[in-house]
Order: structure tokens, then sequence, then C-alpha cells
């Protein structure tokens, strides 16, 4: 990220660079500035900022250090990378950049992580067994279903909105084969900023016929079940979880997400049911899996303030971006605008396709859809 800087200091006078932090949450714990002027060595004592006043830092480098035409940095806590900075979604932020090596530079740290910690364990969410599907019958393959509640569900008597959630085996378990979202500690670290009002209904995957259930159009080998799956949490899944937990029931306040695959079967889901989700939360949907997919044959229903957040990486293949993009035209195309479907694109130009970078996008798109009017 790029720095905004001034010249209105005494050691911008003498042509020096001092840097001005401030913190929303403070401790007693020593701030360091770390960076390519020091090969990023973070407890390097001759770095170590003074501390002005409680969430005031400051730091002027010394006349005659070499500084790079390009400075980028970070800020650490007691000098340790697993103290490093965060902002207000629990990730580590970009090297910060400045391209001057001169004058008075301000900067702001949400706050940092506490050995490795990135939220607060007291905000962290309930997680239980929903069903295994033997009480629903009409449940085609047989899965875990799981309810993640707010932390204080069983202390209050409030109905809350619901976000159904695809892969549940990748949403919250450390020891998932190809990653973990973590969206439990993610929804910590929301809760604290008062955005914890949100119940996750995680949905298991069927294993190898995961890409059965999500396939939405045919394929040469494979059956086509991403409708009857999607009918499934319509029909007999959200009664289900309306009955036995306190929802807010209605579209305004529901919505599927999912990435991949989960991605693509969301967005059907959303434009075809827009009675029953009113929020999508699409990440690097495989759109690519057929290139004329673009919707244009499926007699979508005309939506009504829907909201979809879409997330895409630069790095996910050549057509991921592209592909996003396409897909949006073509809703254009039948008529579907902004009035109807508001959409909010994120591009991350050095995102991957995987879990780690869709659980940092997690808390961004659940604070657009349900706590952004």
């Amino acid at each position: 990220m790029l720095n905004e800087w001034s010249h209105d200091s005494a050691e911008a006078k003498e042509l020096l660079l001092s840097i001005e932090v401030t913190t929303t949450h403070d401790d007693d714990r020593p701030v360091y500035i770390t960076g390519n002027f020091n090969n990023w060595v973070t407890d390097d004592d001759r770095f170590k900022m003074v501390k002005i006043e409680h969430g005031k830092y400051h730091f002027t480098f010394p006349a005659g250090l070499q500084l790079p035409e390009t400075l980028e940095y970070k800020f650490v806590k007691s000098g340790a990378w697993h103290n490093v900075e965060i902002d207000t979604f629990g990730n580590t932020p970009p090297n910060r950049r400045i391209e001057k090596t001169r004058g008075y530079v301000k900067d702001h740290v949400y706050r940092f992580q506490n050995n490795g910690q990135f939220y607060n364990p007291q905000f962290l969410p309930q997680i239980q067994l929903l069903t295994n599907g033997d009480d629903i019958p009409q449940m085609r393959i047989k899965r875990n279903v799981w309810a993640i509640l707010p932390y204080n569900y069983y202390q209050t008597t409030e109905q809350y909105p619901v976000l159904y959630l695809h892969d549940a085996q990748n949403l919250f378990n450390d020891n998932a084969p190809f990653g973990n979202w973590a969206i439990d500690r993610k929804l910590a670290v929301l809760a604290e900023r008062n955005m914890g009002n949100l119940i996750i209904i995680a949905i298991d995957h069927a294993g190898h016929k995961r890409i059965h259930d999500f396939s939405i159009y045919p394929m040469r080998t494979k059956p086509q079940e991403g409708k009857k799956y999607v009918k499934f949490i319509s029909n007999v899944l959200k009664p289900y979880v309306d009955q036995h937990l306190r929802t807010l029931p209605h579209r305004n306040n529901t919505g599927i997400g999912g990435s991949s695959l989960g991605g693509l079967v969301s967005i059907y889901a959303g434009l075809t049911q827009p009675a029953i989700f009113s929020k999508l939360m699409v990440f690097s949907p495989s759109l690519w899996m057929n290139p004329h997919i673009h919707f244009e044959n499926m007699h979508i229903k005309k939506t009504f303030q829907t909201k979809v957040y879409i997330y895409a990486g630069g790095e996910e293949g050549a057509n991921m971006v592209t592909n996003v993009y396409r897909f949006k035209e073509a809703l254009e195309k039948q008529g579907i605008t902004e009035a109807n479907l508001r959409f909010r694109i994120n591009i991350d130009p050095q995102g991957k396709h995987n879990e780690r970078h869709w659980g940092e996008e997690f808390p961004k798109a659940v604070e657009w859809l349900y706590f952004n009017n």
C-alpha cells in the first residue's frame, strides 16, 4: 500500500524520513519497523520505535542510512513475525510502500497478532452438528450439516440472518487436506467489531460425488445433480434450519455461497431462487468449465434487490477474471440491471485458487453482504 507523506516536520527539513504509526488496539509490547532497508529483520533494535503515548509510536531513520528508492516495510510487536500487524478482517496486509526517502509519514495499524493469534477467543462462534441426514429422508446422499452459531447464541433470544455455505470440510478444519478457510476465527474477528449476528449453515460436500452435486449443465460422463442439490437446500434444508434454530427466514436475511464449483452452484441458486436467497458469496467460480455457460440459456428469473459479492484471483488461470466480467455482461444482456442486482467484484492480482485466499476474502464478503446497507 502506498502511504501519504508530507514535508511539514523538523525532521523533513533536515532531509530525514520519519514515520509515525497509531494503532486502534495497543498494549505494552514494543513496536518495531522492519523492511527492505534491514533485510526484514524483525528484532533489530536499531529500528525499535519510540512510544509517544498509548497507541502512538514514532521513528526517524538516522542520517547516513542509505534507504532504497522504494521503501517497503511492516510493523511488528516485540520484534517477531508472529506479532505482525493485521487489518480489520484479521488478515496480514501487503507491504507498506513509499516512493520517497524523506519527509513525514503517518500510518495506522488496526491491531497486531499475539503469538500468531489474530482473534479474541472469547468471540469464537459455537460449532455444532445440526444433522447427519438421518432425520432428513429427502437427503439423497447422507452428509453432515453444521450450524456455526454466534458466540452468545444461547445467552440471547435473538433471531439471526443465515448464510448457507458448501464444502464444510474446508471451512473450519485445520486438518482439511486442501486447506482451511478458518471461518470460525474470522467470525470471531467480525463479532468483536459487532458484526457477529449471523448463523452459518455449513454443508459437507459429497466426497467423490461433489462434482455431481455442483454440476448445473450436462457433462459427458457425469450426472447433472446441481439443480436437485439447490432444490434440496431451498425446499428441504432451509425449512429444517428455520424450524430448529432462531433464524430470520425472509429472503432479505438469507444468503448462499461457496468457492470454485461451489461458487458456480451458488450463482445458479441465487439467480433461479430469488424468493429464497438475496445474498450471494461467490469465490473463484468455475465458469471456465464450459466457456459457453454464461447463463444465457438458463431462463434466469429476474431477480430483485440481490447482492452479489464475487472474488477472483489473477493467478487462478488465464480466463478466471475474464469469465467473471463476461458473466456480469451476460446478465446485463438479459436485462438484469444494478436496480435488481448489486455487484461487488474484488480482483486480487496475486490471488490463487485455494482456501487461504478464500478465507481471507470471507470476512470482507460477510461485512458487505450482511452489515453494509
